[in-house]
């Protein structure tokens, strides 16, 4: 069954050419690890909440974007195993540091509930 892994983090905006970098060349390392897709997404229109949102869910400052993304596997065994061959990938070792900080993302694995693209 497919699975994804969501993420939010917060982004300093000056950092978005580095950030799109960083993750394109994250990307060939998740797609060799077995990832089918990975999207990216930059915040534009990420509103403040009365009780949560989610520039307190990362503790983004006013100069930081919020950035949405997830990435589609064929099953969560992928994934488990493509996070377990990170760890000791010299390949994740030499990628440029992450533009932001990664201390701060919130991250999670989700299994599909609905899909419009094969529900009818």
């Amino acid at each position: 069954m497919t699975y994804y892994t969501g993420a939010v983090a917060a982004v300093p905006r000056g950092n978005k050419r580095l950030y799109a970098e960083h993750v394109a060349a994250a990307w060939h390392l998740f797609k060799s690890y077995g990832a089918v897709r990975m999207v990216e997404t930059w915040g534009v229109d990420v509103p403040k909440g009365k009780v949560t949102d989610f520039p307190r869910a990362v503790d983004a400052g006013e100069e930081e974007a919020i950035v949405f993304s997830w990435i589609e596997w064929p099953d969560k065994a992928t994934a488990d195993a493509s996070w377990d061959k990170m760890q000791s990938d010299p390949a994740m070792k030499q990628m440029s540091e992450m533009p932001f900080d990664g201390s701060r993302m919130i991250w999670a694995g989700f299994e599909p509930l609905f899909d419009s693209e094969v529900s009818s």
